[in-house]
């Protein structure tokens, strides 16, 4: 145990303050699952064709105007519709009285007709997003992942610098009202732009609650937060995101329960409190003591009469310091590790790619989702179950290893066993959730509390690099052979860590280079 933690043990790990603390965070990570991946069905293409306006055809006519591609009505093109209006005028017939393939075509200069089968409306049919804007469609989910990756720079530090809980409340607040402006968008630009500041709240707020749980909760309530509590959240909400998409099948509707879902959980914040370690990093030491005192109170055991007196003689004789992202390249020690978990956590690529390509799952798109996601709920059992009992560093080679050698057998399973394939893949994304996991934990257990925030949310800026490359990713043929090889690579990477099974979170920087 650190100093904190023995301080504090009078407090015990599970009373009331500590339930309540750990259930409130694991809800904060609800919304986040809902918003992660709700651009499966918020960007899906529906089937469509161009639109022929009400003009005076022929039925045979009005059926045959849009040409066939391998079986399909061709989605960019239809034949002109004047020569056509012409020869329905002559009372000609289609392929008897004239050869459609020596007709002229042209676009779809009256827009395109959508089908309503499975979406009401998705934004691609709302903004057009098909044909020559059809680059659109995954760039939609770019530029939410570029918000993401700057949010997860910014927040990191704002945590470190002016608390934990001002920055989870910022940050929900941020993207979840955004999400509700985005349903008054008069255009895919400002829908993007509006998206793009949505998404400096998303995984922020997740990195500075998973930080302040982090930091308020103790031994094995601590390791149950970090490894399953807070990832279970996130899985719920999920796998919620199906089931809320197939009752609402127009983007506008499914945004607003996605928002609502998220401003609704905003006051239940204000029963979290700061955390204590970073209050005592910032020498507010007897901000620190009434937490503690109405944590004693809510949990029925009684406080010493004097609490942190030992802090607040270590506070006047060192004056607190602040700190950045460039104190995590200052010394040796500290920008070598950082170096390599920065390398680790490019596997964040891999994790997106399996999760928006959920296509070759199943036809149904909502049930591809839901299976994509519920895979999720064991890689996060293991990962508490592994940080619980097993080293961080073999735990985290070894399910690395087992994601990237899953995927690159997919490439020697023939097309007639295409089951296996899809088992293959989601062992795959077992391995690669259950790392992703882990690495958030234990970078939180390498850095010391001045600088817990600023790493945690360094390493997840530099996984979202991977986040905004992966809508592209997904439609290059060898993506599994790549992120196969992310995935060793990181194993590879993670053997150079120091290990901090049974070690005490450093508060400083000098212990933790001890």
């Amino acid at each position: 145990m650190n100093d904190y933690d023995k301080i504090t043990a009078f407090l015990g790990q599970w009373g009331r303050f500590q339930q309540i603390v750990f259930f409130l965070l694991c809800a904060s990570s609800v919304p986040n699952g809902f918003a992660a991946f709700s651009f499966v069905f918020l960007t899906d293409i529906p089937s469509h064709h161009c639109l022929v306006p009400e003009v005076n055809l022929t039925q045979d006519w009005r059926n045959a105007i849009i040409p066939i591609e391998v079986m399909k009505l061709k989605r960019c093109s239809r034949y002109r519709l004047d020569v056509v209006r012409n020869l329905s005028a002559q009372g000609l017939f289609p392929d008897r009285d004239v050869n459609l393939t020596d007709l002229e075509q042209e676009s779809c200069v009256n827009g395109w007709s959508y089908s309503r089968d499975i979406y009401q409306s998705t934004i691609v049919s709302e903004f057009d997003l098909v044909c020559s804007d059809q680059w659109k469609q995954p760039f939609t989910s770019t530029v939410y992942f570029l918000g993401v990756l700057i949010g997860s720079f910014i927040s990191g530090q704002l945590s470190d610098r002016f608390g934990r809980k001002p920055v989870v409340f910022a940050t929900m607040a941020v993207q979840n009202f955004f999400l509700f402006v985005l349903i008054f968008s008069p255009s895919w630009t400002v829908f993007s732009i509006l998206l793009f500041t949505s998404g400096l709240g998303q995984i922020s707020n997740s990195v500075a609650a998973f930080v302040l749980g982090t930091e308020i909760l103790t031994g094995n309530v601590r390791v149950m937060f970090s490894s399953l509590g807070v990832c279970l959240g996130y899985a719920v909400g999920y796998m919620t995101l199906p089931l809320l998409a197939y009752f609402l099948r127009d983007w506008k509707s499914l945004l607003l329960a996605i928002s609502l879902s998220g401003l609704l959980y905003l006051p239940l914040l204000w029963f979290i409190p700061e955390s204590p370690l970073w209050l005592l990093s910032q020498g507010r030491v007897k901000e620190t003591e009434t937490i503690v005192r109405k944590a004693a109170k809510m949990n029925k055991v009684e406080a010493p009469q004097v609490i942190f007196d030992d802090y607040s003689v270590h506070t006047k004789a060192h004056p607190r310091q602040h700190h950045n992202v460039f104190n995590l390249l200052r010394t040796k020690n500290i920008r070598n590790m950082t170096v390599i978990l920065c390398l680790v956590f490019t596997l964040n690529t891999g994790y997106f790619v399996l999760s928006l390509n959920t296509s070759r799952l199943h036809a149904n798109p909502y049930l591809s989702c839901f299976i994509s996601a519920a895979v999720e709920v064991p890689a996060y059992i293991s990962n508490w179950l592994a940080l619980r009992y097993l080293p961080r560093r073999l735990s985290a080679i070894c399910v690395l290893l087992l994601g990237g050698v899953s995927l690159y057998f997919i490439q020697l399973v023939p097309e007639s066993l295409s089951d296996l394939s899809v088992g293959l893949e989601m062992l795959g994304k077992f391995g690669i959730s259950t790392g992703m996991a882990l690495m958030y934990v234990y970078t939180a257990e390498l850095y010391p509390t001045v600088l817990r925030s600023t790493a945690t949310g360094t390493c997840s800026t530099v996984s979202r690099l991977g986040s905004c490359i992966a809508p592209s990713l997904i439609h290059l043929i060898p993506a599994y052979i790549t992120v196969g090889t992310l995935a060793v690579i990181s194993a590879f990477a993670a053997f150079f860590l120091p290990e901090t099974f049974g070690q005490p979170l450093p508060p400083t920087i000098q212990q933790m280079q001890r």
